[in-house]
């Protein structure tokens, strides 16, 4: 083990809790090497830099790395202010990874295909915590494998869209019409303009990525005529985008959900909820979608491009090899399963939680970021700084700190609860239908109406 404890901690993505959880690590003196598959720090940020996002400066600088950063004579931006994902990379992560106790264990044009003990498959028990971790390294220079005494997988789900087809797999002709459908969140504005102006778009999605793509499709049709688009939600509640607006403690994020219900309601777009993509077909030269619907097949169009806001999912091709538990409908680490899971919680927090509910079967494994929440929409980078924290400590054998976990997270003031309530308003934000009656066992409605169900809770916990 000894020998073990002088390998690094092998970081996986160069994003910005990848790189968090280097400075981390490093603060704690424990040796760490980060492999970012692209070309430069926080590749896939770059793919959306154009998006504003919704979180202000001081919601988006990792603690510890901004003290490195100031050390240096680095001035955050204005605080209040809102960065673009393109100002993000520019004005933070660049300069971070460019500090010299960083860019020495940083290596670009790395990407980590295939990670399992040297030695040992899954299958095989007896001493494998023993054994280093192998990670299957591809770069331009060809194939290596290098070891590592633990492994943060701060890889992400940028990489991985959920397919158009609702039922999670490829709709039919999704694959053969591949070239005239963006997914995420397509320039539209910018680079992109000419494939948007003057045609007609399906927006496909019920989340941020899907309200950015509408609001920037309404602006390229004042201005170009023939510009129409039209949005298909599968789901026909739309409380979780539209969001709750002034009460929202992030202001940008209730405006955007604001925006986008205005021009719903407006009109300007066609919207069509409870649509189930199942098929592309192209009829002279333009697309049509079908779907299922609660009143049967619904064929959209013509339509000249389809923008894909349906999500990401976790690549787990990378930890086959791996013991993980994982939450088995979301992906994402088993223990916060039940405290995102977006068929019961909108309110888009969660309790503090640390090393013991990212952590695995597999002993010095563990995953952070927006992979930890699997599938779940609902995460923010304040998340993911507090989760490399704790996992830092506990590497550097600093249990007391690791466990002293600390998240407090901004409001959306909105939440919806199973069974369709919604609740509105600050007296009930940040636990899912409000606070428990005071005679009940339960730390909020759901919590209490769960246990009263005989289940265990909805969980608003967190692991002992």
């Amino acid at each position: 083990m000894s020998e073990q404890n002088d390998l690094p901690v092998a970081v996986i993505g160069g994003g910005p809790v990848g790189l968090a959880a280097a400075v981390h690590l490093l603060e704690q003196g424990v040796p760490v090497k980060l492999y970012e598959a692209g070309t430069a720090v926080a590749s896939n940020l770059r793919d959306w830099g154009h998006v504003r996002v919704f979180t202000p400066w001081r919601y988006c600088v990792d603690r510890a790395a901004r003290e490195l950063l100031e050390a240096t004579g680095w001035k955050m931006p204005d605080p209040e202010t809102f960065p673009t994902a393109d100002d993000l990379v520019a004005l933070y992560l660049e300069p971070l990874a460019r500090l010299p106790e960083l860019s020495p264990v940083i290596e670009t044009g790395a990407r980590v295909t295939g990670i399992s003990r040297w030695g040992a498959d899954k299958v095989r028990g007896g001493g494998r915590e023993a054994r280093p971790f192998m990670l299957v390294v591809e770069t331009a220079g060809g194939i290596r494998r290098d070891r590592a005494r633990a492994v943060i997988d701060a890889s992400g789900t940028w990489r991985t869209p959920n397919p158009l087809g609702a039922g999670g797999i490829a709709a039919e002709g999704e694959a053969e019409f591949a070239d005239r459908i963006a997914y995420g969140i397509p320039d539209i504005l910018g680079r992109d303009r000419a494939l948007y102006g003057g045609r007609a778009t399906l927006v496909a999605g019920s989340g941020h990525s899907a309200a950015n793509a509408l609001l920037d499709l309404a602006r390229v049709a004042d201005d170009e005529p023939g510009t129409t688009f039209i949005w298909t939600t599968r789901g026909t509640d739309l409380v979780r985008i539209y969001g709750g607006g002034d009460l929202d403690a992030l202001p940008a994020r209730g405006e955007l959900g604001s925006d986008v219900r205005d021009l719903a309601e407006s009109g300007r777009v066609q919207l069509v909820t409870g649509f189930a993509t199942t098929a592309i077909r192209e009829e002279d030269g333009r697309l049509i979608v079908e779907g299922d619907t609660a009143d049967g097949l619904r064929r959209i169009g013509p339509i000249d491009r389809i923008v894909a806001a349906t999500g990401q999912r976790p690549d787990l091709s990378l930890t086959r090899e791996l013991r993980l538990d994982l939450d088995p409908w979301l992906e994402g680490v088993r223990a916060l399963g039940p405290l995102i899971d977006p068929n019961e919680h909108s309110c888009g927090d969660v309790p503090p939680h640390g090393h013991r509910e990212l952590s695995h079967p597999e002993p010095g494994v563990y995953t952070v970021g927006i992979k930890s929440y699997g599938r779940a929409p609902t995460f923010l980078l304040l998340t993911g700084y507090e989760q490399v924290r704790s996992v830092a400590a506990a590497l550097a054998g600093d249990v007391a700190s690791a466990d002293a976990v600390q998240l407090v997270l901004p409001e959306t003031g909105v939440c919806t609860v199973p069974g369709g309530v919604t609740v509105t308003g600050k007296t009930f934000a940040g636990c899912c239908g409000g606070p428990a009656p005071e005679a009940a066992d339960g730390c909020c409605v759901a919590d209490a109406e769960a246990k009263a169900a005989g289940r265990g809770g909805c969980g608003c916990g967190v692991a002992a």
